[in-house]
């Protein structure tokens, strides 16, 4: 039986992507227009309306009702559902997914990634590489629950203005990091964003991000990997990746590079560059 695997737009999954997925739109809201996120409000241009804007935009979860449409679709069309969402403890998306679940016992298996925007992707990615090695849905969900635990997400922001507009740091603390170009290091563990560490400058934010990868033992490049942006242009990016060389020489012909989206743009703001993978054992 042909499977189909469903992610929400969390995934940072853009097209052209394989026909054999379905990328759900989350919802990000400025003012009083609200866009689908990926759909009529493509990365560039959430970015533009987020740095011209004074107002934090809001970003809504998506629906039982609309899961529940996607895997009727599927299922009548002979396929078996792998979901693979939104980390549970970012957003409702999950609960959703599983609500909607319910109606197609042993058609629809949901997975939460316990991570977000690239992080969440390469699991995507991992689910179609089982796909193709010929697994059925049954079985990729339960791989996917396995391998989900040797993804690392690790990102360096540009700012602390974003994480200040949405309440996670006071505003004196994003004032003194400002004024002293501190730029924090996050990653997503057990599907929470927390803070390693803070570094003064990119450069010392550079190696910073370097040394948290090589703290994990490496990445497995037999899995998929990517690097994201957030922002209007890949130049920070591009200087992290002349930074570390050292990481991807001699193990990689190509890096893939991918854009953060709105659903976690809002909460990081533009700047912040990221990298996962899954770690080697």
């Amino acid at each position: 039986m042909k499977v189909r695997v469903i992610t929400d737009s969390a995934s940072d999954l853009l097209p052209p992507h394989r026909p054999e997925v379905t990328v759900l739109p989350m919802e990000v809201t400025f003012g009083e227009e609200t866009y689908r996120d990926g759909v009529d409000l493509t990365h560039h241009q959430f970015y533009e309306k987020l740095i011209e804007g004074d107002d934090l935009p809001t970003t809504s979860q998506i629906s039982p009702a609309r899961f529940e449409e996607a895997f009727r679709a599927a299922v009548e069309a002979g396929e078996t559902v792998v979901a693979v969402v939104l980390s549970a403890r970012l957003s409702g998306t999950y609960q959703s997914a599983c609500i909607a679940a319910e109606e197609f016992p042993g058609k629809v298996f949901v997975v939460d990634s316990a991570n977000a925007t690239i992080g969440e992707l390469i699991l995507v990615e991992r689910a179609l590489e089982l796909m193709d090695a010929g697994l059925d849905a049954s079985s990729i969900a339960a791989r996917l629950e396995e391998e989900k635990t040797d993804i690392r997400l690790v990102a360096l922001l540009d700012t602390l203005e974003y994480l200040k507009r949405g309440g996670r740091v006071s505003a004196s603390v994003a004032l003194v990091g400002g004024l002293l170009a501190i730029k924090p290091v996050v990653a997503v563990q057990e599907g929470e964003v927390v803070v390693l560490g803070k570094a003064r400058g990119s450069k010392n934010g550079n190696n910073l991000l370097v040394q948290e990868i090589q703290k994990t033992g490496g990445v497995d490049f037999s899995r998929p990997y990517k690097l994201g942006y957030a922002g209007l242009d890949d130049s920070l990016l591009q200087k992290y990746i002349t930074d570390s060389a050292a990481l991807w020489t001699n193990h990689a012909d190509r890096l893939p590079l991918g854009t953060v989206g709105g659903t976690i743009g809002t909460h990081v703001g533009p700047g912040a560059i990221a990298v996962a993978f899954f770690q080697k054992h």
